[in-house]
């Protein structure tokens, strides 16, 4: 359980984080295609929270099965790459 300052601390990250993406616009500057894989990137962590399937694991947890099945260049795959290679989504 996290503390009260570290609470605090992260909700002013947060807020300084927004900030900064407001003034840069750094999202509307990405070209059209990486706004929608964070979209649907986004959209899927939401279905995830509703639903709470089981299915779909954390990044953790992919690569330990990669790591057992011998997956190569696991290392440098994010949790919707090794999904795809483990045929878990």
């Amino acid at each position: 359980m996290a503390t009260t300052r570290q609470t605090k601390a992260a909700r002013s990250n947060v807020r300084k984080a927004q900030a900064g993406a407001r003034a840069k616009k750094s999202i509307s500057k990405m070209p059209a295609k990486t706004r929608t894989a964070l979209g649907k990137q986004g959209a899927a962590v939401a279905q995830r929270k509703r639903t709470g399937g089981s299915s779909p694991k954390t990044r953790a947890e992919l690569y330990e099965l990669a790591k057992r099945r011998d997956l190569p260049g696991r290392s440098k795959m994010g949790r919707d790459e090794l999904a795809r290679k483990l045929g878990e989504k």
